[in-house]
């Protein structure tokens, strides 16, 4: 998916220029599921139809299967929690007391046969393992994979390839998962997430700087939305600093480098020496 002003460089896929409004819904598809049909002067999206099932586990819970809502026919809460757990780690092997200390962090069973005899009637297991259809969509396993292409097209200077994948990474992972819940394994998860919202955000934002054009503003608010998640984090503010400079404003570009010595001296240490570079080359 790519907008007007962008390069289409995918030959096995459909690509066209979206609209505003479609941003969000595309975002929230796998990438590689997603096609839009051109009639006339309107879209009509089709990528939902390529999907068997879903599962958003990223803000409120969704379980979508053969394009019909169940999420509300799993058993409660515990219920809830439990299908979470599963989808999580439904790709290794998991033993009988990991998905009771994820209900009951006491170690004691509080009744995972019964609830798992009534997750069956919504979903098939297989002993542990959740069994879903195998073109289903797991939003967090969504995320993982798209901002790992964005990476490797970034690697390849593939910048209009590393554009839609990373905005698909990170849309998902700033939503909080499974919110309202509390659970070790839940605060694992959201600490791997955190970390995968930073990759998708340096990601888009060095998409943006090798696009350039109507990309650097983005590549200039993702810097400092960087700054403001991860002060201590460098690599935001060398994106900022080239986003600026590009967008022809040095004088901000050093006002970033200034305030990164000096967060950094505060520890005691100093700027990299690929910022340093970066400021040498600014002030040229």
């Amino acid at each position: 998916m790519i907008r007007p002003h962008m390069l289409a460089d995918l030959p096995d896929h459909v690509v066209v220029g979206v609209g505003t409004r479609d941003e969000a819904a595309l975002a929230d598809d796998l990438p590689g599921h997603v096609h839009l049909l051109s009639t006339g002067a309107c879209w009509r999206y089709v990528g939902a139809g390529l999907v068997a099932a879903k599962v958003r586990l990223c803000g409120r819970l969704v379980l979508e299967l053969d394009g019909k809502r169940a999420d509300a026919l799993l058993p409660g809460r515990q219920g809830r929690l439990l299908f979470a757990f599963l989808v999580t780690n439904r790709n290794r092997t998991l033993t009988r007391a990991e998905p009771v200390e994820a209900l009951w962090p006491d170690g004691q069973d509080g009744g995972l046969a019964p609830l798992l005899s009534k997750l069956r009637h919504v979903v098939p297991l297989d002993g542990l393992r959740i069994v879903l259809p195998r073109e289903t969509r797991v939003d967090i396993e969504a995320a993982a994979d798209a901002v790992h292409r964005a990476e490797s097209a970034l690697a390849q200077h593939a910048f209009h390839r590393a554009w839609g994948p990373s905005q698909v990474a990170m849309f998902v992972a700033a939503r909080p998962f499974m919110p309202g819940e509390d659970a070790c394994w839940i605060d694992e998860t959201r600490r791997w997430l955190v970390g995968l919202h930073l990759r998708a955000l340096e990601a888009y934002a060095r998409a943006g700087l090798g696009i350039g054009g109507t990309e650097l503003p983005a590549a200039v608010r993702t810097g400092r939305h960087l700054i403001r998640l991860e002060p201590y984090r460098e690599t935001g503010y060398q994106l900022l600093m080239q986003a600026l400079a590009r967008e022809g404003n040095p004088v901000e570009a050093l006002r970033v480098y200034e305030q990164l010595r000096r967060r950094l001296h505060d520890l005691g240490v100093v700027p990299s020496a690929e910022a340093q570079e970066l400021h040498k080359n600014l002030l040229a």
